[in-house]
């Protein structure tokens, strides 16, 4: 089959080639690509900047983003014969190393908070991608997506790194009375516009700052109903409550720590370098962010929830937004965010607080302080902090 490939860290290696059959230790789902994208880690890597082939190979089969049609599904028949399926792209540390001890985020199915670095990723790190006619992979880890998307399912990987920032931005917000109004999204490439559209989904004042002031990406955010400005952060007019934070570049980071208003939060989810400020400046910004409540947190990959929580349009009952991606234009529903909430409650104990609901979950053996929740989870999934030996349910209200 083709597929293409790269030697990581060697720039000028990466080329479409025939490979073998993707391999069985990759899953026991076979699956046909249908789409691929392309972001700037795959650029990096095809650069030499960085990337790690599987073990015992020196080439990596590129590819992280993906979408495809599933045509030999798991022995267990949990899926179907043509369902459309995307793949997660990181794996939990294996402990399979000298050091028997696992990763304790990775030991209870956050991968994404990995602390020691052991985790692997497809396309990335140590498993070949999705960059091929066809690939392998584990039930677990495919994500079943409503086939009304068309391509731009493709978009639901990179649209989990931003659900994961809000959702950030949701738990920190929690430390006190929170209600943003305004957020700012640097950068109007992919990771911005999705960004941007979830915040419009949230019903905020949602503005885009980029470099250029004509082109394609001024009417793809007004297109969002957002506002598009270009030039310095400083030079907005206002101070916003949240910032999402996806160029990466060490001014922008700056500028946006300093505009930032009282008490808001500015997640980074870009990934670059240079520019950096001096130590003055540095002391100044940080100074301003102690006085005001400022937070500055980062954010990198996604759950499994985030996937499940963003994957399809069927069933939404709030408004449509119209999303223009480069691939195509096509509807995408908001999954249920509603103002109201229900708590069933068992052996738990809660109390509401207008954006938020405290809770404290019991089980016969273990117990745990889950402190605040927010309002706005995705309706049908038990929220994050929530774990499985929790005895109470936290929904929204369209769920009942």
């Amino acid at each position: 089959m083709k597929a293409i490939t790269v030697e990581p860290k060697k720039p000028g290696t990466a080329r479409l080639e025939d490979v073998p059959g993707p391999e069985v230790r990759n899953g026991s789902v076979l699956v046909e690509a249908l789409a691929v994208g392309v972001c700037g880690t795959d650029v990096e890597i095809a650069d030499g900047k960085y990337g790690w082939a599987p073990p015992g190979k020196t080439r990596l089969v590129l590819g992280h983003e993906s979408l495809g049609r599933m045509i030999e599904p798991d022995p267990a028949g949990r899926m179907k014969e043509g369902e459309i399926v995307v793949g997660i792209v990181r794996r939990p540390d294996p402990v399979h190393r000298p050091d028997p001890v696992p990763c304790p985020n990775c030991a209870v199915g956050e991968w994404d908070m990995c602390r020691n670095g052991q985790y692997t990723e497809r396309g990335i790190k140590q498993i070949d991608g999705y960059m091929s006619e066809q690939w392998r992979i584990e039930h677990d880890y495919s994500i079943k997506i409503d086939p009304s998307l068309g391509l731009l399912g493709v978009l639901l990987e990179p649209t989990t790194v931003v659900a994961k920032a809000w959702e950030q931005v949701d738990r920190i917000g929690g430390r006190s009375f929170w209600q943003p109004r305004t957020v700012l999204i640097t950068g109007a490439g992919p990771i911005g516009l999705l960004a941007a559209l979830l915040g419009k989904q949230r019903g905020l004042d949602v503005h885009v700052l980029d470099r250029v002031e004509s082109g394609r990406k001024p009417g793809l955010v007004r297109a969002l109903g957002a506002t598009y400005h270009s030039g310095n952060v400083t030079r907005i007019g206002f101070e916003p409550d949240v910032i999402i934070e996806c160029t990466g570049v060490g001014p922008v980071i700056n500028d946006c720590i300093q505009q930032l208003g009282s008490g808001g939060i500015v997640c980074l989810t870009g990934v670059g370098a240079g520019g950096g400020a001096s130590n003055n400046i540095t002391a100044d910004v940080a100074a301003d962010a102690v006085l005001r409540n400022k937070v500055v947190v980062g954010s990198v990959n996604a759950n499994k929830r985030h996937l499940v929580q963003r994957r399809g349009s069927a069933g939404a009952r709030r408004p449509r937004l119209v999303v223009k991606a480069h691939l195509t234009a096509r509807k995408a529903g908001d999954l249920c965010s509603c103002s109201g909430v229900q708590a069933r409650r068992h052996k738990g104990g809660y109390s509401v607080r207008r954006d938020v609901i405290e809770v404290r979950a019991y089980s016969k053996t273990r117990s745990a302080n889950l402190g605040t929740v927010p309002l706005n989870n995705p309706c049908g999934t038990r929220h994050p902090l929530v774990p499985k030996f929790a005895t109470i349910a936290v929904m929204s209200s369209c769920c009942s």
